[in-house]
């Protein structure tokens, strides 16, 4: 369970970077100025701390003392102190944390910056894919956090009611979403690409009470309308009473007398002063859902302390976010990076620098240009977002000066080395360091990552984050030795995790979803290794879950729309590698009587993917069967159809009730193009 050495040697473990590093696979150190200047050091030193891995060890010994000891160094405020930071009484999977304590996550991102020299600085930097740039500074956001909280208020809106927010990256959706926390509601955030089937599970899942939205936003040059999403996914949640309209682009939408309202018809006459709702410290502030192996969509809680401590961590301590920062990731507010960029910008004191669209429109080197133009210092990036911009050649990054940046992250999935080594080269410019994190919405950041402070491999992590007892396991809970693959684990519970799932009574869903594969460890689903020098690396998916673009989709949920076209009788999805995204679609399907596989099926099917989850999760290949291999039980056996198309041997079958299934799936791949 050690972090990398901080002066070791060692290889790049078989990763395929041997060639790009020194001897021992290290390309990148800290200078000692580096390490002392760190806000690490910092911490450590305020606690006589002798090291990093001296705090991973004591954060598994005294879990309490060190994640009282992040709030305070951190400055996480409560309007009433906690009486105990954590209370494991009712077992691992259901510790209360900040017993006793009332905060808002809107107070530690707004309000105690009032009356300092923060409040004049720049909160948000919004460019739009049209060239217009719009600037707010922290007194101008909290003045539209709080007329929209008061408008929230006026239609009766208030603490525990879900709120949807189904928007790009505007400075308006900024401001929902500090106002939808600052009421004691809980926001729901909604990736912008969604289509309306899983637009409608979540809503559904969450009881939606409203929803915020916008008529439309520019996507490489084309305006994309999402209210006729709400509108239609309106009339199939029930508990939907309001949706409130964003005007930002395109043709102005019909609007539903009593259900519709427009945001700045509602923000209108409110004061630009409103109270910030004050909440029990482990309540509900985020909901956002993640898909699991199979079932439904899951509805991760997000608290009020929970996910802004555990943000602290990971952004100011382990990968040495500084006040003042100017931090810029293109993502979506509907997964957990939108949220993330938004509150670790504010908790710190620095700027979020937010984008419309791509970065690689209108031309290729939008991105390096933005870091350029707003002076970017800490840059987050998916691994598919390089590999996408690597296409065009370094010729598109060299004409920019990226000196302002302090370090580039980087989450989603696991590097390749050429990528790694990319982005190394031509945007970090072996000056700074890039971070690797992984762990996910269910853990409010990470498990793992690389710090400032230790070298660096590619397409490696430093190790655990301190408070999360990560560790690499056999199936039977024992730590594996270096150099074999295991899954990994956290032995003990972090602030950031889920507080359950959403309306799972009892709690069996959550369990069994993290807590029951190895009994007393919560389970990621990710395949781990160290190599000989203890570093760590991310070698894949232990379970079904696809990483399309950095966003992760259950295979069931991409079956349902399939099969709701009436057109197949039955669907195996699994990923398959991509060059580009990391992973894409396979789609094994059996036509119902009558329908004739080529390609006008082909359309069918896709179109339903693409309207149910969004362009990016376009299949790469649909392949038509008679029968999929299952198990005596039924079970769809969706490893034996990835190991098929990718010509690997299917293992063992002898749990199968159809193996001649496996042999038609080998000869309609093999016949493919004859």
């Amino acid at each position: 369970m050690s972090g990398a050495k901080k002066n070791d040697a060692g290889n790049a473990a078989g990763n395929g970077a041997e060639n790009d590093a020194g001897n021992d696979g290290i390309v990148w150190r800290p200078t000692e100025e580096q390490i002392a200047a760190s806000n690490m050091r910092g911490f450590l030193d305020a606690h006589g701390v002798a090291d990093y891995e001296a705090l991973q060890r004591r954060s598994q010994e005294e879990p309490a003392w060190f994640w009282d000891a992040v709030i305070q160094y951190c400055d996480i405020r409560f309007y009433e102190p906690y009486h105990s930071v954590l209370d494991l009484s009712g077992g691992l999977p259901w510790p209360k944390w900040c017993v006793g304590g009332k905060t808002n996550a809107v107070l530690n991102l707004l309000d105690k910056h009032r009356e300092t020299p923060v409040w004049d600085r720049l909160a948000i930097i919004w460019e739009g894919e049209d060239g217009t740039v719009r600037r707010w500074s922290y007194a101008e956001l909290d003045a539209e956090v709080c007329r929209f909280a008061g408008g929230l208020r006026s239609l009766g809106f208030g603490p525990g009611d879900p709120i949807a927010l189904y928007a790009p990256f505007l400075p308006e959706s900024v401001a929902a979403m500090l106002a939808i926390v600052k009421i004691g509601a809980v926001v729901l955030p909604l990736f912008s690409g969604f289509g309306v089937n899983a637009v409608v599970d979540r809503m559904k899942q969450a009881g939606t009470v409203a929803v915020v939205t916008v008529d439309g936003t520019l996507r490489r040059g084309e305006v994309i309308q999402l209210k006729p999403v709400i509108d239609e996914a309106a009339a199939l949640v029930p508990t939907l009473r309001h949706s409130i309209v964003i005007r930002n682009r395109g043709p102005e939408p019909a609007m539903r007398a009593g259900r519709d309202l427009w945001w700045h018809e509602l923000r209108a006459g409110q004061p630009s002063d409103a109270p910030t709702e004050v909440m029990e410290a482990d309540a509900p502030a985020l909901l956002l859902f993640t898909s699991g192996t199979t079932g439904r969509s899951k509805g991760c809680i997000l608290t009020h302390c929970g996910f802004p401590t555990k943000l602290s961590l990971d952004f100011q301590l382990v990968m040495d976010y500084r006040t003042g920062d100017r931090l810029m990731w293109m993502s979506d507010m509907g997964w957990v990076v939108g949220p993330m960029v938004t509150f670790a910008s504010l908790l710190f004191k620095g700027s979020m620098v937010i984008a419309e669209g791509g970065p690689d429109y209108p031309d290729p080197g939008r991105m390096w240009r933005l870091v350029d133009a707003h002076q970017v210092n800490f840059l987050g990036v998916a691994p598919t977002v390089i590999r996408t911009l690597m296409q065009y050649g370094e010729q598109e990054v060299a004409p920019y000066d990226l000196s302002s940046l302090r370090a580039m992250t980087s989450s989603g999935e696991p590097w390749t080395p050429d990528a790694w080594m990319w982005a190394f080269r031509n945007v970090c410019r072996e000056r700074i360091p890039l971070h690797n994190i992984t762990g996910g919405t269910e853990v409010s950041g990470g498990i793992l990552c690389t710090t400032g402070f230790h070298p660096m491999k590619p397409c490696a992590f430093t190790g655990p984050i301190p408070g999360t007892g990560a560790d690499i396991v056999d199936n039977h809970g024992q730590s594996v030795p270096r150099g074999q693959t295991g899954e990994l684990v956290m032995r003990a519970p972090s602030i950031g995790n889920t507080a359950g799932l959403w309306r799972d009574e009892g709690g069996a869903r959550y369990l069994e979803s993290y807590w029951s594969q190895i009994p007393g460890m919560w389970t990621q689903g990710d395949f781990t290794h160290q190599d000989a020098d203890g570093f760590w690396f991310v070698t894949g998916r232990s379970d079904d879950v696809f990483n399309i673009a950095g966003k992760r989709t259950s295979p069931s949920e991409v079956e349902s729309l399939l099969l709701a076209t009436g057109r197949i009788a039955q669907a195996a999805v699994v990923g398959v590698p991509d060059p580009i995204k990391g992973e894409a679609l396979l789609c094994v399907c059996v036509p119902n009587d009558g329908q004739a596989a080529g390609e006008e099926l082909d359309g069918i099917l896709s179109r339903a993917v693409v309207d149910g989850l969004g362009r990016p999760f376009r299949p790469r290949e649909i392949i038509y069967v008679s029968d999929l291999p299952k198990t005596r039980n039924m079970k769809t056996m969706r490893r034996v159809v990835r190991a098929v198309y990718q010509g690997n041997e299917p293992g063992d079958l002898s749990s199968l009730v159809n193996p001649e299934a496996v042999a038609e799936l080998q000869a309609v791949i093999a016949g493919r193009g004859k």
